[in-house]
């Protein structure tokens, strides 16, 4: 799983820039950046003290042609990104530049790192756990304050010491069992087994309290999909400008002018808002309209929040009651459109089709939409609560499933408690939440897996 040799790769992106960074990391880190630095001190870097910055020169020990002016960030493991020996090497920024040096870093026995493996190191050196690892990742694709000040909360340990904590609990128990198993008396065995039970309840508990947060740490890690749906000409194009305030999509008083779908972030109460504006939904022979229609059926199956628009100023069209009826039991918010013209069109008249989260008038036109939207995602994210406790919630897919697999086993060890099942049997049920609470922290995680989430980093991170 671990190679123990030396890494670099450019940990800035692409393109030209005031500075440009070069990581490297490893055994050799100090030994082989020497190699290729000029200054005017002469003690090698890896007596020159640490976590300071040295200036000098990258220059080609074998032509002696000077490629770039430096400076230096020196850091002695274990206290550095990778618990190794790192030098960042901050050059120039442009493309020329940045490049030469890593060709000349390549040239010395150096190999370029693979996606995510300054963190994976970390990882493997016991400097943070895969919980923290994968946090980094949220910071780096952080979009609003709220999915960064979560994602850094996690980086400090809150879901893995929440995790270690009850991974420890379990442990404990298993082995009370398994003595018990040992060293088999029935009454001893009947003492332990309600022991173990009253022991569980408030880890089973905990871990619902935890859960119970999920939807709105996804929500605020991954952002909402907002989906607009509606006939053509019913005000979709509007109600996306008026959101984004700008004239995103093409508005003129032609049916079907929006062909395919259009898709733009907001941010709203501080949550990433992923906006689609769909294509009209009617029956067409138009080939390309059809496609487009299609396209907004299938982004409606997907949509965590539906903005259903109907033009309030005409009765419902038999295209507009199929709408309605295929997007009841979402979580669908109806927007009767047009509110500045004179309204035919009732809440009764709207409610007769099916059951929905809402129903609010609005006026695309004059740039209505925000408040209502914005309430309603504070509705869905917070429950109404202006804002959450970032602390305590668990937003990562793979964390949730784990959780609630670990959840699902504790409950099996409940009920084989309360069936007066054998203590063996509990056993297997508390090894199996372990187990699964370690691969949430990577304590028990499979090397095909490791290999798998690291793969998601970029280069240089």
């Amino acid at each position: 799983m671990y190679i123990d040799d030396t890494i670099a790769a450019i940990a800035t992106p692409p393109g030209i820039g005031g500075v440009g960074i070069i990581r490297v990391s490893g055994k050799q880190a100090f030994t082989i950046v020497d190699s290729i630095f000029e200054s005017s001190g002469s003690l090698p870097l890896m007596d020159r003290p640490n976590k300071t910055v040295q200036y000098g020169h990258i220059v080609d020990p074998s032509t002696k042609k000077t490629l770039d002016e430096v400076i230096l960030l020196l850091m002695q493991g274990p206290h550095s990104y990778t618990a190794e020996d790192v030098v960042e090497i901050q050059c120039h920024g442009g493309i020329v530049s940045i490049r030469s040096i890593l060709s000349l870093l390549l040239a010395h026995d150096v190999r370029l790192a693979e996606a995510g493996e300054f963190t994976k190191r970390a990882f493997l050196n016991g400097r943070i756990d895969l919980t923290q690892a994968e946090a980094i990742i949220d910071i780096i694709d952080a979009k609003t304050e709220d999915s960064l000040t979560l994602a850094v909360s996690q980086l400090d340990g809150t879901v893995s010491n929440f995790v270690k904590d009850l991974r420890e609990q379990l442990i404990a128990m298993i082995a009370h069992l398994e003595v018990t198993i040992d060293y088999p008396e029935e009454d001893i065995e009947e003492v332990t087994s309600h022991e173990v039970g009253e022991q569980l309840k408030p880890i089973a508990q905990q871990m619902d309290e935890l859960l119970a947060t999920a939807q709105s740490g996804r929500l605020i890690r991954d952002g909402i999909l907002a989906v607009i749906v509606g006939r053509p000409n019913a005000g979709k194009s509007s109600l996306m400008n008026a959101l984004l305030r700008e004239n995103r999509a093409i508005v003129t008083d032609i049916p079907g002018t929006t062909r395919d779908s259009i898709e733009e972030f907001m941010n709203i109460e501080g949550i990433s808002l992923r906006l689609v504006d769909t294509a009209g939904i009617r029956e067409t022979e138009d080939t390309v309209e059809a496609l487009g229609v299609e396209k907004a059926r299938q982004y409606l199956d997907k949509a965590d929040i539906v903005l259903c628009v109907i033009d309030g100023s005409t009765e419902l069209s038999p295209e507009e009651i199929d709408i309605l009826k295929s997007t009841a039991g979402r979580n669908t918010i109806v927007l009767l459109n047009k509110s500045d013209v004179n309204q035919v069109i009732t809440v009764a008249d709207i409610e007769a089709h099916g059951t929905f989260t809402a129903v609010e008038s609005i006026s695309a036109a004059q740039g209505e939409g925000t408040v209502v939207l914005s309430k309603w995602v504070k509705e869905l994210v917070y429950g109404g609560q202006v804002s959450g406790n970032h602390d305590t919630m668990i937003s990562n897919v793979r964390h949730i499933s784990l959780m609630e697999d670990a959840r699902s086993q504790i409950q099996q060890a409940l009920d084989s408690i309360d069936s007066g099942m054998p203590v063996d049997f509990v056993a297997t049920d508390l090894r199996g939440a372990w187990e699964a609470l370690g691969e949430i922290t990577g304590d028990s995680l499979r090397e095909s897996m490791v290999d798998e989430l690291f793969s998601r980093f970029c280069l240089g991170k």
